[in-house]
Parts: structure tokens; C-alpha cells; sequence
């Protein structure tokens, strides 16, 4: 960026006679280097948004969430019931139920088959055929069980979870409503926030991922907060860039809120006076200058304050010239 960061500034104005005077000296005014603001609105967006889906569909039977709530990660948001699921454990009990039966039988004769071959009644051939039999019996039981193990797992997915800790935005669903499978049930700003600039394209140049930026910005300078750029988008949409700004602390209350920012945008050469250098008669500023042994009275036309190392400094736009001593307040 071509422009001075704000505490280098500061030292620079220190280390020529800038910082805190008394009233009664005098300072000799030349051109310092300033930064130039630019006051925009940035708007508080979520680092993530994402979406808390069905994992099969049915209907909505419990929602437990609405805009606004603080989540937890793998919270239970919503409950999804397929009523389908019902029916085909149902029908797998009672398949479990004839094939338990079928198997017992099967069982039993086996039993009595291997007393009989002792005895020489039966056959080995047909003793393996009912060892056989209690076999297949015995693999359909587990693969039916298997089935019913897959819908009993279907049923514990008709439970929607938060994916992360975040803020729900937004609950596009009812109660009672149809979803299907792969549908959002809320969304989730996780992540934390952040400040959302949009500038326009010729300010792209300016911009430098680390620049301290101003959130906030109140009367006469000062701010509430500092924030630091941290990405700079390359894709340039409608001839305005996108950045993104970190500030610790940022209000979670309300996403999309819009919050005034000052953002460095270049570096220029101005005339800065103490406040303390100007006073007003008849609507007129004046600032008081020494010229040899004579303080005479200049009239200004002052410009933007700025507040430097805990001062009050004023830009004046004409009226001096490099040079100048003025002085400050009464001799």
C-alpha cells in the first residue's frame, strides 16, 4: 500500500516536534506525510455456512431450533421420521420370527439325527443334509438381522445434528413439513466472524492483506476498535473487490449487520497545526504567526482532525505556508 502505517506516522510526527506542545511555543509548519481514509460499511458475515441436512426423507416429527439459537456441534436440531422404516422392521421381526422357528426344527432334527446315526438308523449323507439345513437357517437369521441392523441405523439418521458450534441464520423447514433426503434443516455460521468489505476496483491496488483497519470510527478520529485485513478476493464482481476483515470480539448477535469502516486507500502531504494553534472570531478561524519579533493573526481554512499520540491535530488547508512558526495558544 502506498500510504504510512498510523503508528509509524505517529513516530515520525513525535521525532519532528509533533507530539504534545505548550501553549506559548511555536512549531514550524511543513509538509508531513498523512494516510488517507476512505469511510465505507462492511458487514458482519460468518467465516462458515453450513448446512445441517436430512439424512433421509420423511417428515419433519421434532424441530428444536430457530433463528438466533447458539448451537453445539452434533446437537439434535430437528427429527425426521420415515414411517416406512416402521413397517419394514415390522416385516423383518416377523421374517426373524419364521426363520427362528424353521431353525429350532432344524435343530431339533439334526439332534436326533446324530443319535440315530450312532445307532446306525440314518445315513451320514443325511445327517449332513440336516447339518446343512441348520447352516442356511442360521446365515439367512444373520443376514436378515443385518437388514434389520441397516433400518435400524436409517432410523437413528432421521435425527438432524449440528455439524459445528456456530449461530443457526436461517430454519427453512416447519414442523410437520416433507424433506428429502440431502435437504437443509438450518444453516450454521461457524467459524467465527468476520467484517465483509466491498470497495470499488480502483482502491484494489491500495489494499494489502495485514493493514490495521478502523472499525467504528467515532467523532474526531478516535474508534471504537482496530481490525486487520486478513484476505483480499481477486475475483473482481460488478468493478467492486471483495476483502475480509478480522476484528477480535465482533458482535455474533446479528449477521448482516452493517458496521461503519475506515480503510487506508493512499498517503498524501498535508499542513498539521495543534488544535490548541486555532481559535474562531466571527466565524473565522485564525491561527497566530510569528514573523520575527511580530505574532500576527493568519485567517485558515482548517480541514480533517486527527488525533496523534493523544493530540488533537488540524489539518489546514490554506492559509500557511511551509515555514511558518505558529504559535501555540498565548505567548
Amino acid at each position: 500500500m502506498k500510504h504510512l502505517p498510523s503508528l509509524l506516522l505517529m513516530a515520525m510526527l513525535a521525532s519532528t516536534g509533533m507530539a504534545a506542545l505548550a501553549r506559548g511555543e511555536t512549531i514550524a509548519v511543513e509538509p508531513r506525510p498523512i494516510t488517507e481514509w476512505k469511510a465505507i460499511y462492511g458487514m458482519i458475515e460468518a467465516q462458515e455456512r453450513v448446512p445441517a441436512r436430512a439424512r433421509i426423507g420423511g417428515t419433519i416429527e421434532i424441530l428444536e431450533v430457530t433463528e438466533g439459537d447458539l448451537v453445539k456441534a452434533g446437537q439434535r436440531l430437528a427429527v425426521v421420521k420415515d414411517d416406512k422404516l416402521a413397517f419394514r422392521l415390522k416385516a423383518i421381526d416377523a421374517q426373524l420370527e419364521a426363520l427362528e422357528a424353521r431353525l429350532a426344527t432344524a435343530e431339533a432334527e439334526l439332534k436326533r439325527g446324530q443319535e440315530l446315526i450312532k445307532r446306525g438308523v440314518i445315513t451320514t449323507q443325511r445327517l449332513e443334509q440336516l447339518t446343512t439345513e441348520v447352516d442356511v437357517l442360521q446365515g439367512q437369521i444373520r443376514s436378515v438381522e443385518a437388514d434389520r441392523r441397516v433400518i435400524e441405523q436409517q432410523v437413528t439418521e432421521g435425527e438432524v445434528l449440528a455439524p459445528e458450534d456456530g449461530i443457526v441464520l436461517d430454519v427453512p423447514v416447519s414442523k410437520g413439513s416433507v424433506i428429502n433426503p440431502g435437504e437443509p434443516v438450518a444453516i450454521i455460521g461457524g467459524g467465527g466472524l468476520f467484517l465483509r468489505l466491498s470497495l470499488p476496483e480502483r482502491h484494489a491496488d491500495d489494499l494489502v492483506e495485514g493493514d490495521e483497519i478502523e472499525i467504528g470510527a467515532g467523532e474526531n478520529g478516535t474508534t471504537a476498535r482496530k481490525g486487520r485485513l486478513v484476505k483480499i478476493y481477486p475475483q473482481i464482481t460488478g468493478g467492486r473487490v471483495q476483502a475480509d476483515v478480522e476484528v477480535p470480539g465482533l458482535e455474533n448477535r446479528f449477521v448482516g449487520k452493517r458496521v461503519p469502516v475506515r480503510l487506508p486507500i493512499g498517503q498524501r502531504e498535508a499542513i498539521l497545526v495543534p488544535a490548541a494553534a486555532l481559535s474562531m472570531t466571527g466565524g473565522i478561524d485564525f491561527v497566530q504567526v510569528k514573523t520575527g519579533e511580530e505574532i500576527l493573526r493568519r485567517a485558515v481554512v482548517p480541514g480533517q482532525r486527527t488525533r496523534i499520540n493523544g493530540e488533537e491535530w488540524i489539518e489546514i488547508l490554506t492559509g500557511l505556508v511551509p515555514g511558518d512558526e505558529v504559535v501555540i495558544g498565548d505567548e
